[in-house]
């Protein structure tokens, strides 16, 4: 399928398909025209041993994009590369894999986030190909870029240059979870990781409580995998009785699976959940 075939198009209006080697014109007076910056998801199976065919995780026009694509700006490399490879088992890419142009976001911005001084202006230089002419993605290892991923300030720097920024369509693990939580979906706060400390984890946890029964704010937060099994022992630890408590893993994948109860019904009857894998965890009143 090729990108710029309306039965391609994502719902934000037509794209040109970008060409390789050479600036885009426009067709009426040959000016240089602006690239498009593509917020691309990719499937929630990152790190996963088994990955399935990407058609089961993507919709067609979002594969049909990012095969089109040259330039990447990427949370990390390698998984832009290994998701690449995927979308080429399944359609060709507009370049082959060594000739595309990736530029990987800082370490630093996944610790501390991409809201420190310098980090919009660093974004700008990255989107230089978008000011010649060339549509660039913009990905992440795993979901929606710049959506508990780094990524914002390459966003920020669209805009401010005139960049038409285009949000594909893919899996977003924050909502699916809440989706499937049954805590308020109208009212709702991610708020990251929490500390790794006993001491400070369980004092996060009340505030959070608290914040969820004060608000009716459903409260979302991740840890990683490895880690999961420890969160929730310290959340059933800590927590209320009547409190909700969601937990979703491996969204996306054939092993998901989704428990939500109030805690006393957790410790009445836990479940076996495959806490090794992905998981996102929603608090609510």
């Amino acid at each position: 399928m090729n990108p710029a075939d309306p039965a391609a198009r994502p719902s934000g209006g037509p794209i040109d398909e970008p060409t390789v080697g050479g600036d885009r014109t426009r067709a009426s007076g040959g000016h240089p025209r602006t690239g498009t910056l593509y917020l691309v998801p990719t499937p929630l199976d990152f790190g996963c041993p088994a990955q399935p065919d990407l058609r089961e995780a993507l919709p067609t026009t979002t594969i049909a994009v990012a095969a089109g694509l040259t330039h990447w700006i990427a949370e990390n490399a390698k998984s832009a590369r290994a998701f690449l490879k995927r979308v080429q088992a399944v359609q060709p890419l507009a370049a082959p894999l060594q000739q595309q142009t990736i530029t990987e976001l800082p370490r630093e911005w996944h610790k501390r986030g991409d809201r420190q001084p310098g980090a919009d202006a660093q974004a700008r230089q990255w989107l230089a190909p978008a000011l010649q002419g060339f549509d660039v993605g913009l990905i992440s290892e795993a979901g929606m870029p710049a959506i508990a991923d780094p990524g914002a300030a390459v966003v920020r720097a669209a805009h401010a240059l005139g960049v038409r920024v285009v949000p594909l369509v893919g899996p977003v693990s924050l909502m699916l979870a809440l989706a499937a939580s049954g805590c308020h979906g109208q009212h709702f706060a991610f708020v990251g990781y929490l500390p790794q400390g006993a001491a400070e984890r369980a004092a996060r946890l009340r505030e959070l409580e608290a914040t969820a029964q004060r608000l009716g704010q459903a409260q979302l937060f991740i840890e990683t995998p490895y880690r999961n099994a420890a969160l929730l022992q310290a959340a059933l630890q800590t927590l209320r009785p009547q409190t909700r408590l969601a937990v979703a893993c491996g969204l996306g994948l054939p092993q998901q699976a989704v428990h939500a109860a109030r805690v006393a019904d957790w410790h009445r009857a836990p479940p076996a959940l495959p806490l090794e894998l992905p998981a996102v965890f929603v608090l609510g009143a």
